[in-house]
């Protein structure tokens, strides 16, 4: 399985998405290849947001060496699933789609259209937006 996490600016949100799946699919074995990415290009080649890389520390998973990266088009022809933080990164992936194939990849992180809240803006938000994703996570390895 190839899965891909989807954010807004690959720095926060979906390098712990990536950090935390790919955590829990070497723990089982699974072999699946996981890679994040981002809608927008502002932090393309950059480390993910040290606020990020310490909260996944403070779990045992380390992401400080993944490199931010934006969504392309040609995404959709490398992953079986692509998974978005909330309804813009949704939309802004949604318009690459070339077919309703590429459409069908597409589906936000949590459950009953809830988004991942950005915690840029806010530090108190990486531990409880760091549960919020191990949690979906969890769930799809659950179902997969």
């Amino acid at each position: 399985m190839k899965i891909l996490m989807v954010c807004l600016g690959n720095i926060c949100r979906s390098p712990l998405a990536e950090g935390i799946l790919r955590h829990l699919s070497d723990q089982r074995s699974l072999g699946w290849e996981i890679d994040s990415a981002g809608t927008g290009n502002w932090h393309v080649g950059h480390p993910p947001d040290p606020r990020s890389v310490k909260v996944a520390g403070l779990h045992g998973i380390d992401i400080s060496g993944l490199r931010g990266r934006q969504f392309q088009a040609e995404d959709f022809d490398t992953f079986d699933r692509i998974f978005v933080m909330d309804l813009d990164n949704y939309r802004d992936v949604l318009r690459k789609a070339r077919s309703d194939a590429d459409r069908g990849k597409v589906q936000l992180l949590l459950e009953h259209q809830q988004p991942v809240p950005d915690p840029w803006y806010d530090d108190a938000l990486f531990e409880p937006v760091y549960k919020l994703i191990f949690s979906a996570c969890e769930r799809i390895v659950r179902n997969s």
